[in-house]
Order: C-alpha cells, then sequence, then structure tokens
C-alpha cells in the first residue's frame, strides 16, 4: 500500500485538498469490491492539528504534523490562492520537509497553483513544470530556472509532478492512478467521476494577453502598435526600424521581455483576435482570417492549431454561443 500525504498548506484551496483524497479513496472502494486490497493510505499532513481555509469558512482536520511524517511515497500539493509570494512565504516551513521527502524516494504532485510551492523547493530548477495559464508570467518571473510547458496539462519529470490550470488536475490524478494501479482502474475513475482520460492540453483554454510588467518602454510600444494593427502584415524588420533598434538587438530585448519572440507576440495576438470573433460572431473563417491579417487558409489553420490545440472550425464549433443555442 502506498502512503500518499496530501499537504494542505495554508491559503490552499479546498477543492484541491478534498479531489485527491476523494479520487484515491473511491480507487480504494473499487479495488475492496473487487475482493482487493486497497492501493493507498492517504492521510491530511501540515503545520498544525487545523487550518483554517477561505479566510475561516472552512477547517481542515490535520490526520499528521510533517514534523511526525519520516517517510511517505507520494506528496500531494494542493493549488494555492491569493498572492503567490504571500502564500510562498506562509508556507516556507513546508519547503525542506518537501524536499527531505523526495530525496528518501518520494515522488512530488503539484496541482495547478500548488506548482508555485514546488518550484520554491529547487527541485525543479532545469526541469520543466505546468501551472495555470493565467499565472505563467508570474511563474516565469519568480522561478526563471524552471522551464514551463505552455499549455501542457500533465508534466512529468524525474518523479515530480505538475498539473495545468483549475480541473485540469483531474487529469494528473487520473494519471497517478493510472501509475500506481493500472490502466484498467485509471478508466473505471475517469468513468466514475466523468473525466475525458487522457488529455493532454489546455491550450483551447489560454487567453493570451502579453507581458507587459517589464521597464523595456520601447518593447512595449511594439507590442502596443503589434495589437493595435492586427489586420496588416507586420514584419520583424519594419519594427525594429519603427523603434530604431537594430533587428536581432530587437529580437534578443522582445524575448527577454514578453517571453515571445516577435514572430511568436503577432502569432497570438492575431489568433487570439481570431478566437474572440469565432466565439462571438456569425463570421466565417474566411472573414476571420482577413479580419486578423490572414491570407493564406492553410497557414491561418495551421498556427490556429498550434496555439489553440484545435482546428478553427472545432473551436467554432465548441465555443460559439449560436452553435450552443
Amino acid at each position: 500500500m502506498k502512503h500518499v500525504s496530501i499537504l494542505v498548506p495554508y491559503d490552499s484551496v479546498l477543492a484541491a485538498i478534498f479531489d485527491p483524497r476523494y479520487i484515491l479513496s473511491a480507487v480504494n472502494q473499487f479495488l475492496i469490491d473487487a475482493g482487493k486490497e486497497p492501493a493507498f493510505d492517504i492521510k491530511l499532513i501540515g503545520l498544525e492539528p487545523q487550518i483554517q481555509l477561505s479566510g475561516g469558512v472552512f477547517s481542515v482536520n490535520i490526520d499528521a504534523l510533517c514534523k511526525d511524517v519520516e517517510k511517505t511515497d507520494l506528496v500531494i500539493i494542493p493549488a494555492l490562492s491569493g498572492d503567490m509570494r504571500t502564500s510562498i512565504a506562509r508556507n516556507r516551513e513546508l519547503v525542506p520537509w518537501i524536499v527531505d521527502q523526495y530525496h528518501k524516494g518520494a515522488e512530488v504532485t503539484s496541482l495547478c497553483l500548488g506548482a508555485f510551492l514546488l518550484a520554491e523547493t529547487g527541485l525543479l530548477d532545469g526541469k520543466e513544470c505546468s501551472t495555470h495559464w493565467l499565472f505563467a508570467n508570474d511563474f516565469r518571473a519568480m522561478f526563471p530556472n524552471v522551464t514551463l510547458t505552455d499549455g501542457s496539462i500533465i508534466t512529468e519529470t524525474e518523479h515530480l509532478y505538475s498539473s495545468g490550470g483549475a480541473s485540469s488536475y483531474w487529469n494528473l490524478l487520473l494519471h497517478i492512478v493510472e501509475k500506481y494501479v493500472g490502466r484498467e482502474m485509471a478508466i473505471r475513475a475517469s468513468k466514475f467521476f466523468a473525466i475525458e482520460i487522457d488529455r493532454k492540453s489546455q491550450s483551447p483554454f489560454i487567453m493570451f494577453n502579453g507581458q507587459k510588467r517589464h521597464e523595456d518602454e520601447p518593447i512595449k510600444k511594439a507590442q502596443e502598435f503589434i495589437e493595435e494593427n492586427l489586420a496588416e502584415k507586420i514584419s520583424i524588420e519594419d519594427l525594429a526600424a519603427r523603434f530604431a533598434i537594430g533587428r536581432r538587438h530587437f529580437i534578443r530585448r522582445f524575448k527577454k521581455a514578453t517571453n515571445n519572440t516577435p514572430a511568436e507576440y503577432i502569432q497570438r495576438v492575431k489568433i487570439e483576435a481570431a478566437k474572440k470573433h469565432l466565439e462571438n460572431t456569425a463570421k466565417n473563417i474566411n472573414e476571420v482570417m482577413y479580419d486578423v491579417g490572414y491570407t493564406d487558409v492553410k497557414a491561418f489553420r495551421t498556427v490556429f492549431k498550434k496555439i489553440t490545440g484545435l482546428s478553427p472550425i472545432d473551436y467554432k464549433h465548441r465555443y460559439n454561443r449560436q452553435n450552443a443555442a
């Protein structure tokens, strides 16, 4: 039986504590019903016997204090809430315990914004990680030594696991079930909880909002120019010349400030605008394509699918209000 420690940090999201406990307990019951031994010994672990969450609306009773848990097989770090720097500071005492358990052989899993606490341990330095797409820029600023994988729902590297935004952590929990108990039980759990198994990407849900929290004013003006001239064909050379910066130096500065090359940024801005048209208007694919400055249907479809994970027509069918009516 695997010993599972679900951490209960201060400022954590209650659902991200309850849900892993729920699914792993359900798998135990499935096994018992089949005449088998349960797979998981599940404990809620914290720094004090009772943790207040959501401004004191909820109280979580802890099964064991961190200092009393010598060894565990799996550590689950739930999503945090509020300001990430503040939450990490409040939970700093958990960091050495997580590191110690990892070096003793435990696997460590972060759910959604729990990635911030996992990254604070330093265990992710030089490795890949997933988190909620909305907090990607904050994560990169705080943890420049970690490679954030845009769009990924599950990232696994050297016994460290992380998940994308919000409810996508259910897919990571299914992955954990499959790893420890097998594919058949993971499928059964996916059916019981009505979760789409093997979902790999959160790309369709990402809303691109260009990183502008930097001090490079010419680059910020270049971003604004791109966003205000969607229908135009914008070249890197023109942008660099407009702001009197050499082409190579412009590309380096743009990438450093925004985490995107100029070409990537132009594509992301145009595709984000296309998504809004597809969601909210009756325009056909060609009309939307022209509105955002594309003239080649194949090129538009290729870029759109690369960024969103869906073709333009599939995206329209899924998210357009008229189609949903």
